[in-house]
């Protein structure tokens, strides 16, 4: 097996037979006061189970089915409650890009740069983030074969950037549906980097609803702890108080469906850890 690089993230360090690390947040920013709120409560819940954490949530949801539905706060109002969220409670922060004018300032507040599943072949936009120097988490596309996600890699690489993270979030199986195949977790571990299993897209029912997405989040806990066994790096779930709830304006929340309730959290990294511990043994 090819060794581990791991990759530092602040004062947390993924991979290299360290502890796992949770990433996680509300799949959109609402304002600022919930990301406070949202951010407080994830690390409180996660610093307890002795769980590194990185706060995620995303300032623009580029590919939402609808044009009506909710994207979140734009670039620039999106970053600024990042920031604060950043300084404030002193995480790390993560979010995703979507076309290159958006990285050199996203660079300047987030500690990891995320490339989404849709936009994992994008070559100048990996390129521009990579050239930041900034750890690039790349999700694999949900029609990407685990072993063509060397390509992604080699294009970070060509940036002198070895600051790699690769996440898993499910493989298209037909109209609307999403499959995990556990094979593709060893195969992406093989290139050397890191890897993130995503546990709430991955029970994603893409578009499955119409107009936005469907999902089925009762199956985020056993697909995270089969993970888990595996030996992933980091764990990688959007987690909200009320993810069936709708917005001021009526709208239903990005990937409300499939997001995990907060209060379910700290159960569940209980197990986490169990299965964890079990597999260092």
């Amino acid at each position: 097996m090819t060794a581990m690089r791991p990759v530092t993230v602040g004062p947390i360090t993924i991979g290299g037979g360290g502890p796992l690390v949770l990433i996680g947040g509300p799949c959109a920013i609402e304002d600022e006061r919930h990301a406070l709120m949202t951010a407080e409560r994830l690390a409180t819940i996660a610093a307890a189970r002795r769980v590194p954490f990185i706060y995620k949530s995303s300032y623009d949801k580029a590919n939402r089915s609808s044009v009506n539905s909710y994207r979140g706060p734009g670039l620039v109002e999106g970053l600024r409650i990042l920031r604060k969220v950043r300084e404030t409670l002193r995480v790390p922060v993560l979010s995703d890009v979507h076309q290159v004018s958006e990285v050199d300032p996203a660079a300047e507040v987030l500690d990891v740069i995320q490339i989404p599943a849709f936009l994992c072949r994008q070559t100048d936009l990996i390129l521009a983030a990579a050239a930041t120097g900034k750890p690039v988490n790349v999700k694999k596309g949900q029609f990407v074969a685990p072993r063509d996600m060397k390509n992604v890699v080699d294009k970070i690489l060509s940036k002198g950037n070895e600051a790699i993270l690769l996440t898993e979030r499910g493989t298209s199986f037909g109209y609307n549906n999403l499959v995990v195949d556990m094979r593709g977790l060893a195969i992406m571990r093989e290139f050397g980097y890191p890897i993130v299993f995503d546990a709430t897209h991955s029970v994603q029912l893409p578009g499955g609803a119409g107009d936005r997405s469907g999902g089925e989040r009762q199956y985020v806990p056993a697909l995270a702890r089969a993970a888990v066994a595996f030996g992933v790096d980091a764990l990688f779930m959007e987690m909200h108080e009320d993810p069936d709830r709708t917005l001021a304006d009526g709208r239903p929340l990005s990937d409300g469906p499939n997001m995990l309730r907060i209060d379910d959290l700290s159960p569940l990294l209980r197990q986490l850890g169990a299965i964890r511990a079990a597999g260092d043994s």
